[in-house]
C-alpha cells in the first residue's frame, strides 16, 4: 500500500483529468447492467403483456444507450493513455535524473545494464498498473456493485445466499497476490539481467570475436533467457491456477442460486423475468471478481516493478553539498592535501597520510605502479570520493564547505580512456561550455590540434562520429576531449595518463595540445610515460598508497631511488623495442 501511495503522488498533478476519465469508465460500464434489466422488463411485460410501446421503448433505448457508451468509452481510452503516459515519462524522468545526482561509487557497484533495466523494463511495467488496471478496476468495480444493488433490488434473500462465496474468492485473491508479488520481483531481477548480458556483451563485441568466445556468450546469454523463463512460467502458473479457483467458487454460488431461485419461481415469489435477469447480474458479478483477481496479479506484478525504482529513488548520493555550502568563487588554482587518507572500503587503505602543495600554474606529476593510488588522488580533487581523513583545500578553501558543482565547474579532467557522444564533432567539443560560440569552439579545435582533421571530415564540423567516437582514430578523440576542455577553461586541470594508449605520431599532436592546455593552469599529470613529466615542477613517486618520493626530474633522477629505478625500466623496454 505505502508503494502503491507513492505511485498516487506521481498521479497528483492528473487528478482532473483522472476525475472525468473515472466518469467515462463508470458511465460505459453502467451500460453492462442496463441489458440485464432490459432482458427482465421484455421477459415479464413485453412477452407475457404482448405490450409493443414497451417493446419499442426497450429498443430506443438500447440504441441510445450504446451510442453514449461508446462515446464515454473513447473518453475513457484516451483521457486514460494520456494520464498514463505522462505518468511513465514523469517517473523515468524523476530516475534518470537520480541517476545524474548519484555518486560514482554507486555505478561502479552495479552492471550498467541493471541500471538501463530500472528505466526501460521497470518503468514500462507500471504503465500497466497505471493506466489498464486502473480501467479494468473501475470499470469491474461499478459492474461489481451496480450488479450487487440491483440483485438485492430484485430478491435479497438470493443476493445474501450469493455473497456467501465473496469471502472464499477474497482470501484466494489475497493469498496468490503475496506470492505474485514475489514471483514478479524475481521477474524483474531476471529481465535486469538480461539487459546487463546484453549491454555487456554488445559493448565487448570486438573482445569477443577476438578471443572466438561468440559461442560462450551465446551459452551464457541463453542461460539468463532460460532462468528469465522460469520467472515468467513461476507468475504464469499462479495466474493459471487463481483464475480457475476463483470461477469454480463463483460456480458454487451460481449453482445455489438457480437452485433456490427456480424454488422462488415455482412457488410464485420470483418471477421469471425477475430470476434470469438475477442470473444475469450474478454472471456480471463473478466476471468482475474474475478480472479483478486478474487486476490484482498485475498490481502485483506492477508494484514489484515500482518497489525497484523507489529503492533507486530513495538512494541518496555519497557526494553532497554540506548544509550552508557556497559556491566556490573564481580561484587561482593552489591545491593542498593535507594528510589525506582514503579507503574504498573499511580496513583497506587506498591513501594513507597524503599531503600535497600544488601552487598556481604549476604542473605535478604523479608515477607509480598499478594500483598505487594515483588515480585515486586525482578523482578526490573534484569531489567524486571524500577523503575518510585529511581534507583538500584551493585557494585555502575545503572543498567540502563549497557547492559540488561550482568546484567541478573550474575542474577539467581529460581521462585516458576518452569518451564521446553520439553527435556531431561540433557539439562534443562544445559540451566543454554550452554557451560557447562557434569561433569559440573552432578556436577550442585548433587548440587542440583538431581543427585539421575536423576539416577534412565529409561534414566538417558538423560531421556525426558515432557511439563513443567509433569513427575516429585514438588521437582524434583524445583531440576532441582536449578541445572541450580548452573550451571550458579550467583553472585545475587534470591528466590521466593522456597519452598512454596512443602511437608516437598520435602521441606528439595530442602532448603539443596538452602543452598549450596546461599553461597557465594548475595541472595534475597520472603519467605512464616519463618522458612526458620531465618538466614537471613536481612529480610524486606513490608506493601502496603513500608518497614515497618528490622532487623534480632531476633531483629525482640524482636520489637513485623509486623514481630513477622506474625511469631506468623504462628508458631500457623502449631501447630494446627500438
Amino acid at each position: 500500500m505505502n508503494t502503491y501511495l507513492r505511485l498516487i503522488a506521481f498521479i497528483r498533478p492528473y487528478i482532473p483529468r483522472l476525475i472525468l476519465a473515472v466518469i467515462c469508465i463508470m458511465m460505459a460500464a453502467s451500460a453492462n447492467l442496463y441489458i440485464p434489466w432490459i432482458l427482465k422488463e421484455v421477459i415479464d411485460k413485453v412477452l407475457a403483456d404482448k405490450d409493443l410501446l414497451t417493446l419499442n421503448i426497450i429498443a430506443g433505448g438500447i440504441v441510445v444507450v450504446f451510442l453514449l457508451r461508446g462515446i464515454f468509452f473513447y473518453g475513457q481510452t484516451y483521457l486514460m493513455a494520456y494520464i498514463g503516459q505522462r505518468i511513465i515519462i514523469d517517473i523515468r524522468s524523476a530516475v534518470y535524473r537520480h541517476f545524474q545526482r548519484l555518486s560514482l561509487s554507486y555505478y561502479e557497484k552495479r552492471q550498467t545494464g541493471t541500471l538501463m533495466s530500472y528505466v526501460t523494463n521497470d518503468v514500462a511495467a507500471l504503465q500497466n498498473a497505471l493506466v489498464d488496471n486502473v480501467i479494468d478496476g473501475v470499470t469491474e468495480g461499478m459492474t461489481l456493485i451496480g450488479s450487487l444493488g440491483a440483485m438485492f433490488y430484485i430478491h435479497w434473500k438470493l443476493s445474501l445466499l450469493t455473497i456467501i462465496t465473496l469471502p472464499l474468492v477474497a482470501q484466494t485473491i489475497n493469498i496468490f497476490g503475496k506470492k505474485l508479488r514475489k514471483t514478479s520481483h524475481v521477474m524483474q531481477e531476471r529481465a535486469a539481467d538480461i539487459t546487463s548480458v546484453l549491454q555487456e556483451t554488445i559493448s565487448a563485441i570486438r573482445v569477443i570475436k577476438s578471443f572466438v568466445r561468440e559461442d560462450h556468450e551465446i551459452q551464457r546469454f541463453e542461460n539468463e533467457n532460460y532462468k528469465n523463463f522460469r520467472a515468467q512460467m513461476k507468475n504464469a502458473q499462479l495466474m493459471a491456477l487463481l483464475t480457475p479457483i476463483v470461477e469454480f467458487l463463483s460456480a458454487v454460488g451460481v449453482t445455489l442460486i438457480i437452485w433456490y431461485g427456480g424454488l422462488e419461481v415455482i412457488n410464485g415469489n420470483l418471477t421469471a423475468g425477475s430470476l434470469i435477469a438475477f442470473l444475469m447480474y450474478v454472471v456480471n458479478l463473478s466476471n468482475p471478481i474474475k478480472r479483478l483477481s486478474r487486476v490484482y496479479g498485475g498490481i502485483q506484478r506492477s508494484l514489484a516493478a515500482a518497489q525497484r525504482i523507489f529503492t533507486v529513488l530513495d538512494t541518496e548520493p555519497e557526494i553532497q553539498n554540506m548544509p550552508g555550502a557556497v559556491p566556490l568563487p573564481a580561484i587561482c588554482g593552489e591545491v593542498v592535501f593535507h594528510a589525506v587518507d582514503f579507503s574504498y572500503k573499511a580496513g583497506e587503505p587506498t591513501l594513507q597520510n597524503i599531503s600535497i602543495q600544488a601552487r598556481p600554474g604549476q604542473m605535478v606529476a604523479i608515477v607509480g605502479a598499478s594500483g598505487a593510488g594515483k588515480t585515486t588522488i586525482a578523482n578526490l580533487i573534484p569531489r567524486f570520493y571524500d577523503p575518510t581523513a585529511g581534507y583538500i583545500s584551493i585557494d585555502g578553501i575545503d572543498i567540502k564547505t563549497v557547492t559540488v558543482e561550482s568546484l567541478r565547474e573550474q575542474i577539467g579532467i581529460v581521462p585516458q580512456e576518452t569518451v564521446l557522444f553520439n553527435g556531431s564533432a561540433y557539439e562534443n567539443i562544445r559540451y566543454g561550455r554550452l554557451d560557447a560560440t562557434r569561433d569559440e569552439i573552432i578556436g577550442a579545435a585548433k587548440a587542440a590540434n583538431a581543427h585539421q582533421f575536423i576539416s577534412r571530415m565529409p561534414e566538417g564540423y558538423d560531421t556525426q562520429i558515432g557511439e563513443r567516437g567509433s569513427k575516429l582514430s585514438g588521437g582524434q578523440r583524445q583531440r576532441i576531449a582536449i578541445a572541450r576542455a580548452i573550451l571550458k577553461n579550467p583553472r585545475v586541470l587534470i591528466l590521466d595518463e593522456a597519452t598512454s594508449a596512443l602511437d608516437t605520431e598520435s602521441e606528439k599532436l595530442v602532448q603539443e595540445a596538452l602543452d598549450k592546455l596546461m599553461a597557465g593552469r594548475t595541472s595534475f599529470v597520472i603519467a605512464h610515460r616519463l618522458s612526458t613529466i620531465k618538466r614537471a615542477h613536481v612529480i610524486l613517486v606513490m608506493e601502496k598508497g603513500r608518497i614515497v618520493e618528490e622532487g623534480t626530474h632531476e633531483q629525482l633522477m640524482a636520489r637513485g631511488g623509486v623514481y630513477y629505478n622506474l625511469h631506468q625500466v623504462q628508458f631500457s623496454s623502449n631501447k630494446a623495442a627500438q
